[in-house]
């Protein structure tokens, strides 16, 4: 595991909240896909992709898991019929941490970074939540080829 301390700068972005089970995450990328095709505001072959986990789907009653489907921005974007709002990844330290295949199997990534790496270092979680950055999230990706940087937050 090659993980690498990091500063980003805040990054606007347009979010679509997912509030409802895991399993139907899937609906909310449709529909978040559809608003950016639709709107214009952020191109997928020329703006990031993230996911933002608000919350741990483990450990969360199914109905209350949240998690923010975004892509980078550069304008305000208006109210639409997507529910699409705009918001902002926080600035700060991230612990990073590149993991290559299939979505479904991210989580043990994290927890590697939580319950292995971070107790043998010096450092600390911070408040803001974990994020995802999709480099190839596209249709035409296989599952195994997927790469995806994971930011876990410091003080």
């Amino acid at each position: 595991m090659i993980i690498t301390v990091v500063h980003i700068n805040a990054i606007q972005v347009a979010a679509l909240e997912h509030l409802d089970e895991p399993a139907t995450l899937e609906g909310s990328f449709e529909q978040f896909s559809n608003w950016r095709k639709e709107s214009g505001y952020s191109p997928a072959t020329e703006r990031r992709s993230f996911g933002v986990a608000h919350s741990n789907p483990d450990a969360r009653v199914a109905e209350k898991f949240r998690f923010d489907i975004c892509a980078e921005v550069d304008a305000e974007i208006p109210e639409n019929g997507y529910g699409v709002i705009n918001r902002e990844i926080a600035a700060g330290r991230y612990a990073k941490l590149r993991h290559k295949g299939s979505l479904a199997t991210i989580d043990q990534k994290v927890n590697a970074l939580s319950r292995n790496w971070l107790p043998t270092t010096q450092e600390c979680r911070g408040a803001s939540p974990i994020f995802f950055e999709y480099l190839n999230l596209t249709p035409a990706t296989q599952e195994s080829e997927r790469v995806t940087d994971i930011y876990f937050p410091l003080r």
